[in-house]
């Protein structure tokens, strides 16, 4: 039996309706398709290409442009973005909110990203703040978290967290306490922060759905500060805990259907067991045959979980 005689006998015995069914046979006989996921590639990729090709003009002609040339219209573009999303902009609400169309996202990203480039020129070429430039990316931060929440926008809420990473980063290194590891236990702090503070906004009701951008994040950050201490001296300290971590990841995903944390959990499990591992002396043919194996087993289940998952989700 073809699929569209399928769909016949659950339409007419009626499994399900006369709209659903004219909607799946067209797929079926590729009448329609849809490119949603394609046009939001595609679009995602012009704006970090433009934004890169901004980048890249004004490191490489500011010179001969002078500032004027760079400044200007920067300022014309960004503002031109805000405007746009602030016409268009429907009333905030805690809830999720649809943007007015496709592109909506986009343009506010846009603005955003060319934000950052106006404002790493301008102390480049007239040190505002010195060494306190860090504040720039403070105050980025600020201005993408409001953008993100005004325009409910998870890109924008991804750029906000990542420009504060980078801001808690470069703040307490300059402690300069336990030496080299003080980005580590600065990513480590940032990773509990964020989580905590995810999870506090979601409790509160403000954009619940924003949750899972903060989680993702997050989890990356203490996950690969967790494991870059396993390699060290100290691993005694960092094992334990980044192990409980990646564990703690993966049940999670199992648990809410998330296979994104899952593939977490399993990939930093995997990078820790093969650290300790290789801290043996092995020789050569080993070591690729440990890789080759265990690989091959991690993928599997891998591939395993994630039809289970999505069997379930």
């Amino acid at each position: 039996m073809t699929t569209l005689e399928r769909l016949e006998d659950w339409r007419k015995s009626g499994a399900i309706r006369e709209e659903q069914y004219k909607t799946i046979s067209a797929l079926v006989r590729k009448e329609r398709f849809s490119v949603f996921l394609e046009l939001n590639a595609l679009l995602y990729l012009g704006v970090l290409s433009f934004v890169a090709g901004a980048g890249w003009t004004v490191r490489t002609y500011f010179a001969h442009l002078g500032d004027a040339a760079i400044v200007i219209p920067l300022t014309i573009l960004i503002g031109a973005s805000f405007y746009y999303c602030f016409s268009r902009v429907q009333p905030y609400s805690n809830l999720q909110v649809e943007s007015p169309n496709l592109g909506f996202d986009y343009i506010l990203y846009l603005g955003c990203l060319l934000l950052g480039v106006e404002l790493g020129y301008l102390e480049t070429r007239l040190h505002l703040l010195n060494s306190q430039w860090d504040y720039y990316l403070l105050f980025s931060a600020l201005v993408f978290f409001a953008s993100a929440y005004r325009f409910d926008n998870r890109f924008v809420l991804s750029l906000a967290l990542s420009t504060l990473a980078a801001w808690f980063g470069i703040k307490t290194s300059r402690f300069e306490f336990f030496e080299l590891s003080a980005v580590r236990i600065s990513a480590i702090a940032y990773g509990v922060i964020v989580i905590i503070a995810g999870f506090f906004l979601q409790r509160a009701g403000i954009k619940k759905h924003f949750l899972e951008t903060y989680l993702h994040i997050a989890t990356n950050v203490l996950l690969a500060a967790l494991v870059s201490g396993v390699g060290e001296k100290a691993s005694g300290f960092y094992l334990p805990i980044a192990l409980a971590a990646a564990a703690i990841t993966f049940w999670g995903g199992l648990r809410y259907r998330r296979f994104a944390f899952v593939a977490y959990g399993i990939i930093y499990g995997y990078i820790i067991i093969s650290i300790q591992i290789l801290s043996a002396r092995m020789g050569d043919t080993l070591i690729l045959t440990y890789f080759v194996i265990s690989g091959a087993i991690v993928l599997l289940g891998m591939i395993l979980l994630a039809r289970r998952i999505g069997r379930t989700a």
